[in-house]
Parts: structure tokens; sequence; C-alpha cells
């Protein structure tokens, strides 16, 4: 990237470099599961929150989340940002809450839901969380949301 862009360009572009399916956690996630002979259907668009992995056989479905689009609170790996906090506050906010009204939607129509953070996924945690996901989907615990 040329160093003449203007800082409010920068960061639009590197905004719009942000995907919002498969991320690199989705990615590890699916590739982990997929070695353990589960199979599964992908950013279903027929399911509220378009959940990342879904697993028919196992009637379960995976959202991975990024820590900060989606406010992993009381975490380290998530702050608020400092500046237009008018602007993030809300949007983040929204896509919390958001999270939490598609999953209770799900739950309700009889799916087991986890969600996964990034963090959980960084390289000294990973392998104790994808054994803990593979676990959570095979057993099943009480809990509807598995999360750290």
């Amino acid at each position: 990237m040329a160093g003449n862009i203007r800082p409010k360009e920068a960061i639009s572009y590197t905004m719009s470099r942000i995907r919002s399916k498969n991320t690199k956690p989705e990615i590890l996630v699916r590739k982990y599961l997929f070695s353990k002979g589960l199979r599964y259907r992908k950013n279903d668009k027929r399911y509220p929150g378009r959940p990342d992995i879904v697993l028919p056989k196992h009637n379960t479905m995976v959202f991975v989340n990024g820590c900060f689009w989606h406010m992993h609170e009381g975490k380290p790996c998530f702050s608020m940002p400092k500046t237009r906090r008018e602007y993030w506050l809300p949007k983040l906010t929204r896509n919390y809450e958001r999270d939490m009204e598609n999953i209770e939607k799900l739950r309700v129509a009889g799916w087991y839901v986890i969600v996964v953070w990034e963090c959980e996924l960084k390289p000294k945690l990973k392998d104790k969380r994808l054994g803990k996901l593979l676990y959570e989907i095979l057993a099943k615990p009480d809990d509807f949301i598995v999360s750290d």
C-alpha cells in the first residue's frame, strides 16, 4: 500500500479487506472437523445468523466469531475503539444483540448452538479448544450456548 494514502482512505481500504466468511479461524475449525470425519454445510443462508458450520446429522450449529466484531466482552482480546465511539458502540452492540437473537431462534427450533471465539484458536489454545468442540458436538452437554 502506498505511503501517500490519507488516513481515512487507509482505514476504508483496510475495512474493505475484512471477510465475513472463509476466515482463517473458520477454515481452521472446518478442516479440523473434516479430519475427524464430520461432514457439514457452511454458511447456510436458510438459518438465522447464517451459521458458519451446520452439522445436520448432529443437530448442531457452530459460529466462529471474531472477538472484535462480536464483542467478546470481558476478555483481553476485545476492546472498544477509542476513536469514533459514537459509530462503533451502536454498531458492535447491534451485532451482539443480533447474535443473541439468532442463537435464541435456533435454540427454539431445536438446534444445539456452539460459539467458538477467535481468541480460543490462538496457537497455545487451539488444540484444547478444538478437542472440546469435538466433544461438544458428539456428547452435547446440557448447555445450548457453549463458549469459553
